[in-house]
């Protein structure tokens, strides 16, 4: 089955303090986007990459890839003003209809054994995404008054989401709306069940500078 990876890269500097976009912030000696392409590019050699950038930041990152010598074949698509339009332009690159995930450019670390239970879950549902526990207390606020959260019912969603393409698409179909926080939300307001796959503690989001830090002690402790 044609497998295709939608990576979503639209973020800014402003959370990292810094005047570069997040996914362009060095990881290792290369570029956190560069780390991403490839965790995906090591578990399958052939699949199709398309990554979704800001109109503004295309040539930076192809300036980028020049200058770390970054040859791994990928589609470059300028995004939207939300996330939705984002994977929405990604998603028109994808010819097949195989299994497409969607993937946050800023999660580097992200395991070839993890997108594989992705894809295979997938394969069987039509729809997986990646999930884990909640550690932390939890309160529900309403107004002046808040209450206790049972965390054992609750899960973190991280990426890939993996989808089968026409169901996507399908999803697709549907107006905006800012409920829309992520594909699996989307794809839910199609009737679809979502199916849920264990994620990994490690396979983190960078958006703050304690972010970027874990990743280097992670990827410094994985490549040992």
């Amino acid at each position: 089955m044609e497998r295709s990876a939608i990576i979503v890269a639209g973020g800014s500097g402003k959370r990292m303090g810094t005047a570069v976009p997040k996914q362009f912030l060095m990881l290792g000696g290369r570029p956190v986007l560069c780390r991403t392409i490839e965790a995906f590019r090591r578990w399958d050699a052939g699949m199709q990459l398309v990554v979704v950038l800001p109109a503004e930041q295309i040539k930076p990152w192809q300036e980028l890839c020049s200058k770390y010598g970054f040859a791994l074949a990928h589609t470059v698509v300028p995004g939207g003003p939300e996330r939705f339009h984002s994977v929405r332009e990604g998603l028109r690159e994808v010819r097949h209809n195989g299994l497409v995930a969607v993937h946050d450019g800023v999660r580097p670390l992200v395991s070839a054994a993890l997108i594989q239970r992705c894809f295979a879950q997938a394969e069987r549902h039509g729809a997986a995404i990646p999930v884990v526990p909640v550690h932390a207390s939890v309160r529900e606020v309403e107004g002046p008054r808040s209450q206790a959260v049972d965390r054992s019912k609750l899960r973190m969603v991280q990426t890939p989401q993996c989808f089968a393409v026409p169901l996507l698409r399908k999803a697709f179909e549907l107006p905006f709306d800012p409920a829309f926080t992520d594909e699996a939300t989307l794809v839910e307001h199609t009737g679809a069940a979502i199916a849920l796959v264990d994620g990994e503690e490690a396979n983190i989001k960078i958006t703050a500078p304690v972010d970027l830090r874990v990743a280097e002690a992670l990827m410094t402790r994985r490549d040992q």
